[in-house]
């Protein structure tokens, strides 16, 4: 009798070991700058500016002291919002040229915005004078994919955001994301470039690939233990069906 009250408190406790290794996660795996402590000076970050690609989309607004060319681009600028009062910009086509009201195409692939306004200003300089040029990229967006809260495509308004601020759009990381293993996919010319990120490494933004540029994806990889959430759902139900019917075989003597 005692063997037997035993054997089933035996197999009671290796069910629920089993179910608690299988649905807990290791803190380390949870947590961020596992590393920092060993850090004895601060990282110096690359922070490069985005260069302009064709299919970009820029804002560019014309500032002048003179009140009549003041008013000219003004108009052109009203007329360049679309529906909800959006900004519709200037589409950068595939050679890198904007077509520009007077001065036709200029190219400006390749070109930071500081360097596309100096071009700007220096091809308006033909027709008018005393003028001052911005330029800003628009409808900037980063899609967010996998272990994350809200999985989407997001819009930002800052020429690039770290990426921290990107994955925060998503609501951050679920319990089962892996936070060293994040695919960042950027298109780079002709290219489609993939990316490894580890956000647990404390030197991650002494990298070039820290601040996401518009149109990049971060896809957020399962943790190895689970696939994913759902089939942790999946694995918890298995489990607790099995305990149950074991408990009720052991408690009613079979």
């Amino acid at each position: 009798m005692l063997k037997k009250m035993n054997l089933r408190f035996f197999t009671v406790i290796s069910i629920t070991l089993l179910m608690l290794s299988v649905s807990c996660v290791p803190i380390r795996n949870l947590s961020y700058f596992n590393d920092i402590n060993d850090l004895s000076e601060p990282g110096i970050n690359p922070r490069t500016q985005k260069l302009i690609m064709p299919f970009d989309k820029l804002y560019i607004r014309i500032y002048s002291i003179d009140p009549q060319t003041s008013s000219i681009f003004s108009d052109i600028e009203e007329m360049r919002y679309g529906v909800e009062n959006s900004i519709i910009g200037y589409l950068v086509d595939e050679k890198g040229n904007i077509n520009f009201p007077f001065v036709g195409n200029i190219s400006v692939g390749s070109l930071t915005t500081e360097q596309a306004s100096e071009k700007i200003h220096k091809a308006l300089s033909d027709y008018v004078s005393n003028t001052s040029v911005i330029v800003k990229y628009v409808d900037n967006h980063v899609t967010v994919m996998g272990e994350v809260l809200n999985q989407g495509v997001y819009s930002f308004t800052k020429d690039k955001l770290n990426i921290y601020e990107a994955l925060g759009l998503g609501g951050g990381l679920t319990r089962y994301g892996n936070r060293k293993n994040i695919i960042l996919i950027r298109n780079d010319g002709d290219k489609v470039m993939h990316y490894r990120l580890k956000l647990t490494d404390s030197q991650i933004a002494t990298k070039d690939t820290y601040y996401i540029l518009p149109n990049d994806v971060l896809v957020v990889e399962p943790l190895n233990a689970l696939a994913s959430s759902y089939s942790n759902i999946t694995y918890t139900t298995i489990l607790s069906s099995i305990t149950t019917l074991i408990a009720v075989l052991l408690f009613t003597g079979f």
